[in-house]
């Protein structure tokens, strides 16, 4: 199959996963053509056999009737070029606006001379957040209704666009965000020089810094874990919480033992160092960062919130407590990194949930997705 795939190219679950994917596709024989407005942070290693990039133009001449530059239009023409010129089979947008929205532009454009279809996957905020503003809702559901198949990451976010939009599509299914095994895996070595000091428990935090991940909480955790244990806290990633996030390091007196690296495009060498991952979100539509520090053989500490639950098992390869439980999460926390065997047999089943959701498992299901489309 010739595929298309569209999506935010930034850091971020959504676009990890689509640019996953693509890659995964690619490896099993498909043709792929990514149309974003920058190239995916997890395509920039080079070049990969039948992947191709077309970048859209976010700033092109100077309008005086526009005040911004329109670029949901200059995305939909591109992928109408696109999918014209490469003949694509479909487009898998990934986020409901405004991708499903200019795919169905460029569908409408070409259904004269080269039909082609829609893959539509929700990932979270489309639904549960930009969806359901009032001046989005109904271009939300409109878009998810004209997509040809659409998916959702989780059973959480299927019953959310269930729940907001009523039956909205009739073949709604779900399928799971996915890591690659073949990456992201336990390793048997020392922790990478000059990670942490010698002895110190490594606990990471990884995400976009947005209110919604309560960076906050994470701070909060690792100091009453440092008040037990020697730890280093590895806060990877940016946004607009990072200052607060920092601030709350000075409060608490841990600000020398946070390590606050920014974003990184490559972070496995990371999680396989982690002790302990700590995920206290408000919301997650799936939690892709927590199943990448599973599979490394990382137990979890997170929210029950969202998706997270289908993800981590309390007390099997995680712990699970209500938002804003940092108390509790603290306090468990501590009791696992005590105890050598309860953490071991807790890493080991996080790497066999991990395994659940590999990408052997879920690709399949995609080109499963895109035959029916197609038939």
């Amino acid at each position: 199959m010739k595929i298309g795939i569209t999506c935010y190219p930034t850091y971020g679950g959504s676009g990890a996963v689509a640019t996953e994917l693509g890659l995964e596709l690619a490896r099993r024989g498909h043709e792929v053509h990514f149309i974003t407005y920058a190239s995916p942070f997890r395509l920039r290693g080079g070049f990969a056999e039948r992947v191709y990039y077309h970048e859209v133009e976010t700033r092109h001449g100077h309008y005086p009737l526009f005040d911004h530059f329109p670029f949901t239009l200059a995305l939909a023409s591109h992928q109408y070029e696109v999918s014209r010129r490469e003949k694509l089979d479909l487009l898998h947008v990934h986020y409901a606006i405004p991708y499903a929205t200019t795919a169905w532009i460029a569908r409408e454009m070409l259904q004269k001379e080269h039909p082609i279809k829609v893959v539509t996957t929700l990932h979270g905020t489309d639904i549960t957040l930009v969806g359901q503003e009032a001046s989005f809702f109904d271009i939300t559901k409109f878009s998810i209704e004209r997509s040809d198949e659409v998916s959702a990451v989780s059973d959480f976010l299927r019953s959310e666009t269930l729940r907001a939009f009523g039956p909205v599509h009739p073949n709604l299914r779900v399928i799971p965000n996915f890591v690659s095994l073949a990456e992201y895996h336990p390793v048997v070595a020392p922790k990478p020089e000059g990670l942490a000091p010698a002895g110190h428990k490594v606990i990471s935090h990884t995400s976009n810094f947005r209110e919604v991940k309560r960076v906050k909480d994470v701070i909060r955790i690792f100091s009453r874990i440092r008040r037990a244990m020697p730890a280093t806290l590895l806060m990877i990633g940016d946004g607009p919480e990072r200052a607060e996030a920092e601030r709350e390091a000075e409060t608490l007196e841990v600000a020398q033992h946070v390590r606050f690296l920014g974003r990184l495009d490559r972070v496995v060498e990371l999680m396989q160092a982690t002790d302990l991952f700590l995920l206290p979100s408000q919301s997650e539509s799936f939690g892709l960062a927590a199943l990448e520090a599973m599979a490394c053989g990382s137990p979890v500490v997170a929210s029950r919130a969202g998706g997270l639950p289908e993800v981590v098992e309390d007390g099997v390869n995680g712990i699970l407590e209500p938002v804003g439980s940092v108390e509790a999460m603290g306090r468990r926390a501590v009791d696992l990194l005590r105890d050598p065997d309860k953490h071991r047999a807790m890493a080991e089943a996080a790497v066999r949930k991990a395994a659940d959701f590999s990408a052997d498992r879920v690709v399949p299901m995609y080109e499963a997705m895109y035959r029916e489309a197609l038939a």
